[in-house]
């Protein structure tokens, strides 16, 4: 007999928002605006902290792994606020790192918590806790995401200016502690347990056959899959993490550049929204192939011109395929392979993105030391996006014989 659905409270999806939004703290876009003085104060290259940064990643993407799987065993409730205190104690170091060795552990903890396990849990728990509303509730969930880009870039700035980039670090871990930690409390008061059904679906919205993880990496489309996907992560992190080397290289601003965020966060809130109405209506695996191809274009603008406005059209179309892929990735693992083990499966996903964003500030920072120009570097980043949209066209064939086969 299968378990009778309810319909899951709204206030699950408020304590995914909150997740993600403050999860602003280990992403690149964040870490990058303190480069400067890091770099200054710790004698640190571009190559060099690059380096530091892509070994943090990737052993942060190792970890999320092998311990991503817990998001199905247990609450997300409770794994949400140690994840978060976590978090807090991890920037509060930060705001005391006295060398480059020691920036190395600090770096990973803000890698894992942040970027890693909080979006991770978000993802895991809307996925699981919605069915039918799955694509709006995704859609909704990932609002934290340009919510943060929108605001935390410029209070960062403006806060380095007033208090100083340590004692800036300080305050995010005071706003963890006492904003993020109690709303997650609270919203998810009345989570449901791992294994209870949460939502009512009036057709099946998720394959009959629950895929474990171990049937999944037996498939070569999985990987497939991942080669498109890390795209977006892997060039926006580049990208951002050596913005100041970008601004430079422009002749623009700092400010210039991060006045611009609200765009990129405006532009990812609509297209998130749109994206989750179109998911519900024709599927993740049918809209998966056009999502890069605005990212495309917004970097072949960086590369081409050194015109004040090709930051905003970078930001902007950057933006559309980042709102795209927040909503769609996050639904496309539950439609193809249901949600008993998505915990387990979103985890090696999840983890090829943190993989993916380790390498770029490396390798572009190794790049740029070698004396490889910004804007060679942002053409193969484009052409590379156009060859993965190619890539995920391809795919929609075996996708559909995937949820065919599924639920026959």
């Amino acid at each position: 007999m299968q378990t009778q659905r309810t319909r899951a409270p709204t206030t699950l999806v408020a304590a995914a928002f909150v997740m993600t939004l403050s999860s602003a703290f280990g992403q690149t876009y964040f870490i990058g605006l303190f480069a400067p003085w890091l770099k200054q104060e710790l004698g640190l290259t571009d190559g060099s902290f690059g380096t530091l940064y892509m070994v943090a990643t990737l052993a942060s993407a190792a970890v999320l792994m092998w311990a991503g799987r817990v998001a199905g065993l247990f609450r997300i409730r409770r794994l949400a606020v140690i994840v978060l205190v976590g978090l807090a104690a991890t920037a509060l170091a930060m705001s005391f790192a006295p060398s480059a060795m020691l920036l190395l552990p600090v770096l990973f903890g803000l890698r894992l918590f942040g970027q890693g396990f909080l979006g991770h849990l978000a993802m895991t728990g809307v996925g699981r806790w919605y069915v039918r509303r799955r694509g709006r509730m995704m859609s909704v969930a990932v609002l934290g995401f340009p919510a943060s880009e929108a605001v935390m870039p410029f209070a960062a700035v403006a806060l380095i200016g007033a208090v100083g980039w340590r004692e800036t670090w300080q305050i995010v871990a005071g706003f963890l502690c006492l904003v993020s930690v109690p709303l997650v409390l609270f919203f998810l008061r009345r989570e449901p347990s791992p294994g209870e059904a949460a939502e009512a679906a009036d057709t099946p919205a998720a394959p009959r056959r629950d895929w474990s993880r171990a049937d999944v990496l037996r498939r070569p489309v999985f990987y497939a899959l991942l080669a498109g996907i890390v795209t977006p992560p892997f060039i926006v992190t580049g990208i951002l993490f050596h913005q100041t080397t970008l601004v430079a290289t422009k002749g623009w601003t700092l400010a210039w550049f991060t006045a611009w965020f609200p765009v990129y966060a405006l532009a990812s809130v609509a297209t998130a929204l749109v994206a989750g109405a179109l998911i519900d209506r024709f599927t993740a695996r049918q809209l998966l192939p056009f999502y890069l191809l605005p990212l495309a274009v917004g970097v072949t603008a960086l590369a081409v011109t050194n015109s004040l406005y090709a930051a905003p059209v970078f930001m902007a179309l950057a933006a559309v395929t980042n709102g795209a892929a927040q909503t769609l990735i996050g639904a496309l693992w539950a439609e193809l392979f249901g949600v008993r083990h998505l915990g387990a499966i979103r985890s090696v996903a999840f983890a090829a993105v943190v993989f993916s964003t380790a390498l770029a500030p490396a390798i572009m920072g190794v790049l740029l030391d070698a004396g490889v120009r910004l804007e060679a570097q942002y053409l193969a980043m484009a052409a590379y996006t156009v060859f993965a949209t190619g890539l995920l066209w391809s795919l929609r064939p075996s996708l559909d014989r995937i949820v065919a086969t599924s639920t026959s």
